[in-house]
């Protein structure tokens, strides 16, 4: 089945048909790296990290290139707040943006521009325009002149007309029409700028994207990526830039990410609900995080809340518990796995599972039906497969295939490749921090149990029990003895 992608620009399902039939051009729009990025900012980064994999795994080569916006307002400001140079703001936020990536387990890309790395392609972009007829200068500034480009709106939709109906009156005269937008800026005093045909100055936002794209990739990429609250202005501008320098179809394929809600309310600065990666990583798994994002459709809005982390937390541990149960019977080894007859039934279990979730992800990545797909596989090797067995060679035959199947599974959507016991122990670990309990107190109650059960005191065995409830503590007795984990 061909891959179908929602390009943003037709607003419909097209067949994924790249430039090039075995190379994907793939450019995303980054962080403007002044402070250290909240959870909303890495929806992009978990969702399209899949798309790449996925498009890997249908057999393209992927260049695949995120950017870091080193030049801004908001920069310029927080540097004069806090006494420091622009740069060395800048590249002390990549850093941290660096390891709150790697804390993710997330491959890195083929390419991160930086905007003060392609100051000549800018103002030569700028240059052409200008010369095209597309710009022009107004006192040190060069503004793009919308009228130049009919097709403007084309992807937002908007009608120029109306847009500049419903604009204010604009107080800055340099421009020839309200809705005109900066590619240069002039100097103003004590501002970091840059030499240019034009004076000392520096690049409007949108001129930014457009020639770090040209200098990585040429005039024509597959897919632009990047969150809905880029469509316009930002995407708009990029396109009426770069296509009127080139005269070139500039996107093959635009694909923007929904945005996150945080408790019912959208996440921003000014309802103090903004919670940082680093913050999340603080108290919350790597996993929790991605599992949230990928589970809810990228076109969605994604509820991002402690309801959202339970739902992640119960999900992961049904997911892990049955990849822990499938290790401990691979542990006990009959021989090398490598040798062991693969269970004909079992295996077209999950032949017919990895087919449903190809198609799923072949059809603009719908990932809840990928997630289910899952989920169905889970449960008929929990059906099958239960602690307490006697370990042969038909169980671990079932444990193999369902390994390889979540890890196949989870190689795609950078997921699932910890060691599961371990990874529920942390999960667990994580949860009693939380509920501020001890590990060791949790331990010395199930071991009272433990007794009480042995002496065959039922009274004080339910005793305990109860209280452990109590405590979101679940008791399982098996023959091997007791064993405990926090209720999930």
């Amino acid at each position: 089945m061909a891959l179908k992608i929602h390009n943003s620009m037709s607003k419909q399902l097209e067949e994924f048909v790249p430039l090039d039939p075995k190379h994907v051009k793939m450019y995303v729009c980054g962080p403007t790296v002044y402070n250290f990025l909240h959870v909303g900012n890495f929806r992009n980064v978990v969702f399209f990290n899949l798309v790449r994999q996925w498009l890997e795994h249908l057999g393209y080569q992927v260049s695949y290139a995120l950017n870091f916006t080193d030049v801004d307002d908001k920069i310029i400001h927080r540097a004069h707040e806090l006494g420091v140079s622009p740069q060395e703001l800048t590249e002390k936020y990549i850093e941290e943006y660096k390891k709150d990536f790697k804390s993710l387990g997330l491959r890195p890309h083929e390419f991160n521009p930086k905007v003060t790395e392609t100051m000549a392609e800018i103002t030569g972009m700028v240059q052409t325009l200008v010369e095209n007829g597309k710009a022009y200068e107004a006192r040190g500034d060069v503004m793009y002149s919308i009228k130049s480009f009919a097709e403007y709106g084309k992807l937002s939709g908007r009608n120029t007309d109306e847009l500049q109906a419903g604009a204010r009156v604009d107080v800055d005269e340099k421009k020839q029409n309200p809705l005109d937008f900066a590619l240069w800026k002039s100097a103003k005093p004590g501002e970091v700028a840059w030499p240019s045909p034009w004076g000392l100055g520096r690049p409007g936002w949108h001129i930014e994207c457009s020639a770090m794209i040209k200098k990585l990739f040429g005039d024509q990429i597959d897919i632009h990526g990047g969150g809905v609250d880029l469509i316009f202005p930002h995407h708009e501008n990029e396109i009426a830039q770069s296509e009127g320098c080139s005269g070139k179809h500039f996107v093959n394929c635009w694909m923007h990410v929904n945005m996150l809600n945080f408790s019912g309310q959208k996440m921003s600065k000014s309802l103090g609900n903004i919670v940082t990666m680093r913050e999340f990583l603080e108290t919350n798994s790597a996993e929790l995080y991605k599992w949230m994002i990928l589970s809810v459709h990228y076109r969605t809005m994604s509820e991002f809340g402690e309801a959202a982390i339970e739902r992640a937390v119960s999900g992961l541990a049904r997911v892990y518990s049955a990849m822990a149960l499938a290790e401990s019977y691979l542990g006990q080894s009959l021989g090398d796995p490598a040798s062991l007859t693969e269970d004909p039934a079992f295996q077209k279990i999950t032949s017919e599972a990895w087919g449903s979730i190809e198609q799923s992800l072949n059809t603009d990545f719908a990932t809840p039906e990928a997630f289910a797909t899952l989920f169905e596989v889970v449960r008929q090797f929990n059906s099958q497969v239960r602690r307490g067995m006697k370990s042969n060679a038909a169980v671990q035959s079932k444990a193999l295939l369902f390994l390889k199947f979540v890890r196949k599974f989870g190689g795609v959507m950078s997921l699932f490749q910890e060691p599961a016991q371990e990874f529920l122990t942390k999960l667990d670990d994580l949860l009693l921090k939380k509920l501020q309990l001890e590990r060791t107190d949790i331990d010395a109650l199930v071991e009272d149990r433990a007794k009480a059960r042995s002496a065959k005191d039922f009274a004080k065995s339910d005793e305990l029990r109860k209280k452990l409830n109590e405590l979101n503590i679940a008791v399982s007795d098996l023959a091997e003895g007791s064993f405990w984990e926090v209720a999930k």
